[in-house]
């Protein structure tokens, strides 16, 4: 009986090899069909920059002509913003926007100047709080325990009902409108540096102190270079945020400034106007991202 099966056991053995070494043949096949004559894998095509530009212009024109539509078929009110009237009422606008005939009646030019020192004064005064203070929270456990309720408690709070109280304190519009954009800028950064210092290998810190490297030595030339990515994430958030806060605090301190234009023309139901400026709002704030992401960029390390 043994010789019987012996032979069946063989046959079956060879087959499923036989099987084994098609199918290998066949991916190996496959695998260097996919490479050039030089051994090398052919690169695969990356769409061209035209498409996706293409594509928006589309999307652009398509949503003028449904606005449009809307507008024509009466389901708007007789104040609503139509394409034409935005389009021209944005050529009145761009055509002086030095003009100035007045403290507050100035030209779109020196509103958004306004509103961006505003903006960076108060970015860069948070920069100078939220990141020192990140480093020291997250290199420092019992610290970061002991102040984490009041972060929590404070981070949540809208920017805009801090106003009351800072212009009860500095009695200034102006410092107000800052320390409003120091108290919306602070927490992204804040955050961030601290998880970006928490998330640094203790491999790293332990290779440095083996080499005698001082506590200064290992957070400008360990900590810091390695939580850089983190921070300037948390720097990108913070000045979006700041002007996002600016336009709704110009609204209610006054002065110059983009939101106190867009309050302005809401006064004189210049709907029109209002829609010219929040388009140049956000084309700024673009900018002002695209900036930042240049630079993190540069820091990746991936």
């Amino acid at each position: 009986m043994s010789r019987t099966h012996t032979p069946t056991t063989r046959t079956s053995t060879s087959r499923t090899s036989t099987s084994r070494t098609s199918a290998g043949q066949t991916s190996t096949s496959q695998a260097s069909a996919s490479r050039t004559s030089t051994g090398r894998t052919l690169p695969r095509k990356k769409p061209g920059p035209w498409k996706p530009v293409a594509l928006g212009v589309g999307l652009f024109f398509a949503f003028l002509l449904v606005w449009q539509l809307i507008a024509a078929a009466g389901w708007l009110s007789d104040i609503a913003p139509t394409p034409a009237r935005t389009l021209s009422r944005g050529a009145e606008i761009l055509a002086d926007p030095f003009y100035r005939d007045g403290p507050a009646s100035v030209g779109i030019f020196w509103h958004m100047v306004a509103s961006l020192r505003r903006v960076l004064f108060g970015f860069i005064i948070a920069m100078l709080i939220a990141i020192p203070l990140g480093f020291w929270l997250g290199s420092s456990t019992t610290f970061r325990r002991a102040t984490d309720p009041f972060v929590q408690i404070l981070r949540p709070v809208s920017p805009l009902a801090w106003l009351p109280l800072g212009l009860a304190l500095l009695r200034d519009a102006e410092n107000t409108a800052v320390f409003v954009i120091i108290l919306s800028a602070l927490w992204p950064t804040l955050l961030n540096t601290i998880e970006a210092v928490r998330g640094v290998h203790p491999s790293y810190k332990n290779l440095g102190a083996t080499l005698g490297a001082s506590r200064v030595d290992r957070l400008f030339y360990i900590i810091g270079p390695a939580a850089l990515p983190g921070i300037i994430t948390g720097m990108r958030q913070s000045l979006s945020t700041a002007w996002l806060v600016i336009v709704a605090a110009e609204m209610l301190v006054g002065g110059q400034g983009v939101g106190f234009f867009v309050w302005n023309m809401w006064n004189r139901l210049d709907i029109d106007a209002i829609v010219v400026v929040i388009v140049l709002i956000g084309a700024i704030g673009l900018a002002l991202d695209y900036l930042v992401a240049s630079l993190q960029k540069v820091v990746r390390y991936d």
